[in-house]
């Protein structure tokens, strides 16, 4: 999302200069911008992660695997019971 462009917006005045206020004193009036576009980000962030989500698993492999033989005898009950401290 690099690439800016300039859009047109039809709102209600008072809640632009309300806006204007609370956010152009938290973070200056040149910023306002900005706060516009981390309020769009927050809305879309879902469909954002969607999309990279897509993008791992179809570029993801799929891994086989496959069972093994241990080398030596193991009891996996006792093993659990004795981390549970012999119960």
């Amino acid at each position: 999302m690099s690439k800016k462009m300039i859009t047109n917006l039809f709102i209600n005045r008072a809640l632009w200069e309300e806006f204007k206020l609370k956010v152009g004193s938290r973070v200056g009036a040149r910023a306002l911008s900005r706060a516009v576009e981390e309020l769009i980000e927050d809305e879309v962030a879902e469909l954002i992660v969607a999309e990279e989500l897509l993008k791992v698993a179809e570029a993801s492999v799929l891994i086989e695997v496959k069972p093994v033989k241990p080398k030596v005898p193991t009891d996996a009950g006792r093993a659990i019971r004795e981390l549970r401290g012999g119960l």
